[in-house]
């Protein structure tokens, strides 16, 4: 039955449609704020996928290019493989939902959001979340807790919740938040260095609409709400658990405590063929073989309560620092002699190395997509190699969470990145992990701040990552946070918060949580903890290995010179089909990029031939004023007239009576092809661009 719901949420109308698409998804619902309008489905399987440890939730978000009227551009004139947009909005509905489906649930769920009409004052992003949140309410889908989000923005120190366009364009932050009634549950935010208290009252004013909205949803679900099925319990067995608890939980103690992953490993695989042989002993081997899943998952559970037990009971983190404690840290910088600039940030056995490389403004990414953007000038990526975690299998190309941290550290450094009217570079970062045990993306940040710096890119203030984690107990409100967590604490505990910023504030923030949510009280403590860890990297570890920005480039960088003409001028310069512009590039070697605005970029690796290029684009535009004199050269002679180019590409007529006082007979007898002469603008048209000369003028 085809049904709507209306309200107003942060100033616009949200109406939610059901009933009239999709009827054979498990819930759907059609969300419109404004004008911009997403389609959100959620389906199940019937059966449970068996065999696995985790929930298998897939969240799609696609946007079609139909919604803004646009026709894809290419050969195949049709949306292809996600962007990196798309995943990350993905990424962003994902993370708030799956800590709250049942935790032995395993049967098969996916969330398709479609965005199908967009109006550029709404971003679909917020509809997709809400919409993936009703879609999975209304269902019999075993999901029960309405969840909202809200973008946030900062406009002239104004908190504004779902900037509009202008708004997003002026805003200092860009700020996603989830959460239910009770508490948060997703942060995700690129900021240009906000304080932490400004932060944390945009967090608190998006929740206090958010609860609004979790109100409506509930609504919603009062009315249609299918009624939840019953599903298949992957929970372990209670008789398992005692069994392994009684018999190995001090093994498993005793090998978890360890600085070093690998000796970790080493000791859970003694702990798991110790386990194994066992069971084999007191039952079967058949009877292993045939429980050898669930037998591991239990192991793993096992694990995870000795280590949220050493730390929540025992007051001791696994490799024995205090829950304040940053791992050792190193960093280095021009490790590689090639490159535009390189670095390597060390943070216990986290390795990363990043790479810079400074290329000319035309090498800025396209993006086809919904938004208003359609290219930046500042790129990172992220590259996760199986070795960094000790893994023996081939390359794939990057997956969900190599493009998520790859944004992560975009989103810290680019508020920091130099304007193009002071830098005109497209700036490439690519940052290789080399070791992983814990917070890669946050040590991408730091060795990005000093392969930039290496590089000679003048950025506006260094910016260092760090995260924290946290261990709930079971019984009470109470709890404990970790600094600069490490592989195991992220496994096991109920926390990724990681914060990145210069000493003046936050520039980027993500947050994963395994939990119901967060309290204002525990995100406070962590902007506290990663402020105070962030200033502790940069003071004693960072910059007293560079201090400032190197003041030349790499020799090995393009050069780069820049001139300002009349836009008016720019026809001139590339000249019909391009021939101009493209006969300075054959003769000097060098790129030019020439702005809407006049602005002309000439980058190349000769500084000589740059200049030339410049010498002749500044000819191309000057204007050849009566009465000036130039030094000409003979380009053409003609029975009654000579050639003169008088500065690059601009010619004019010398007549034979005009060479010399005295009458000559041919020009031939005095001029030659290739003759330098000095000669004066007698007669200027204008319109027609001609102009005429004199050398007995002069």
């Amino acid at each position: 039955m085809f049904r709507t719901f209306e309200t107003e949420f942060a100033g616009r109308k949200l109406v939610i449609e059901t009933g009239k698409m999709a009827g054979l998804a498990n819930g759907s619902c059609l969300v419109r704020y404004d004008d911009t309008v997403v389609l959100v489905n959620a389906t199940m399987s019937k059966e449970p996928k068996d065999g696995i440890d985790f929930l298998p939730l897939s969240v799609d978000y696609e946007e079609r290019l139909y919604a803004v009227g646009k026709i894809p551009g290419g050969f195949v004139k049709r949306e292809g493989k996600p962007t990196d947009k798309n995943i990350l909005v993905g990424r962003a509905i994902d993370r708030p939902l799956r800590p709250l489906f049942p935790k032995d649930y395993r049967n098969d769920t996916a969330i398709h959001a479609i965005a199908v009409s967009m109006d550029p004052e709404v971003l679909p992003e917020i509809p997709a979340m809400i919409g993936a949140s009703i879609a999975l309410n209304i269902s019999d889908i075993p999901f029960n807790r309405e969840v909202g989000a809200v973008k946030v923005g900062l406009v002239d120190g104004k908190i504004i919740l779902n900037p509009g366009l202008k708004e997003r364009e002026q805003s200092k932050l860009d700020l996603t938040v989830a959460a239910t009634r009770e508490k948060v549950c997703m942060i995700e935010a690129g900021a240009d260095q906000v304080p932490d208290e400004v932060m944390l009252q945009a967090i608190k004013e998006a929740h206090a609409e958010i609860k609004k909205l979790c109100d409506f949803i509930s609504s919603i679900k009062a009315e249609i709400g299918k009624e939840k099925v019953e599903y298949k319990s992957f929970a372990i067995p209670e008789d398992l658990w005692n069994d392994l608890y009684n018999n190995f939980y001090e093994d498993v103690h005793a090998a978890v405590q360890t600085t070093d992953k690998t000796v970790r490993d080493e000791n859970m695989t003694a702990v798991q063929e110790k386990l194994k042989n066992w069971y084999i002993e007191k039952y079967s081997e058949e009877e292993y073989i045939k429980n050898k899943s669930v037998i591991a998952e239990a192991l793993y559970y096992l694990e995870k309560k000795n280590v949220r037990n050493l730390i929540i009971k025992e007051g001791q983190r696994p490799d024995g620092r205090g829950f304040d404690e940053i791992r050792p840290l190193s960093c280095e910088v021009g490790l590689l002699p090639r490159t535009h600039g390189s670095a390597m940030f060390n943070r216990g056995q986290t390795q990363v190395m990043t790479v810079v490389t400074l290329g000319p403004k035309s090498d800025e990414q396209s993006l086809d997509g919904l938004d208003e953007e359609e290219s930046k000038r500042y790129i990172h990526h992220y590259n996760f190699p199986p070795f960094s975690v000790g893994e023996a299998r081939g390359v794939r190309s990057p997956g969900r969470r190599e493009i998520g941290h790859g944004a992560l550290a975009e989103r810290a450094l680019e508020p920091v990145i130099p304007e193009v009217s002071e830098f005109p570079y497209t700036i490439r970062v690519v940052s290789e992990v080399l070791s992983s045990n814990g917070s890669t993306s946050q040590a991408s940040v730091c060795g990005s701040t000093l392969a930039l710096m290496d590089a000679g890119v003048p950025i506006k203030e260094p910016v260092a990552g760090i995260s924290t984690g946290l261990f709930t107990k079971e019984d009470s409100d109470e709890y404990i946070m970790v600094t600069d967590i490490q592989g195991i604490e992220d496994f096991f505990g109920d926390m990724d918060f990681k914060v990145a910023g210069t000493k003046n504030g936050i520039t980027a923030i993500q947050v994963d949580i395994k939990i119901d949510g967060l309290t204002y009280e525990i995100i406070e403590e962590a902007f506290a903890r990663t402020k105070k860890a962030r200033a502790y990297i940069l003071d004693e570890i960072m910059l007293k290995q560079i201090p400032t920005a190197r003041e030349h480039l790499s020799p090995y960088a393009p050069k780069i010179k820049n001139v300002q003409i009349d836009p008016m001028k720019i026809k001139d310069v590339i000249g019909s089909g391009g021939k101009t512009i493209n006969k300075i590039i054959d003769e000097t070697g060098v790129k030019i990029d020439i702005e809407d605005d006049g602005n002309v970029f000439v980058y190349g690796m000769d500084e000589e031939m740059i200049m030339k290029a410049l010498k002749i684009i500044a000819g191309l535009t000057e204007e050849v004023e009566k009465d000036a004199v130039y030094m000409g050269k003979v380009t053409k002679i003609m029975p009654a007239f000579a050639i003169v180019e008088v500065l690059p590409g601009r010619e004019g007529l010398l007549h034979i009576s005009q060479i010399s006082k005295e009458r000559i007979a041919k020009i031939e007898d005095v001029l030659k092809i290739g003759q330098e002469i000095m000669v004066k603008v007698t007669e200027v048209d204008k319109e027609q661009g001609k102009f005429r000369l004199s050398a007995k003028e002069v």
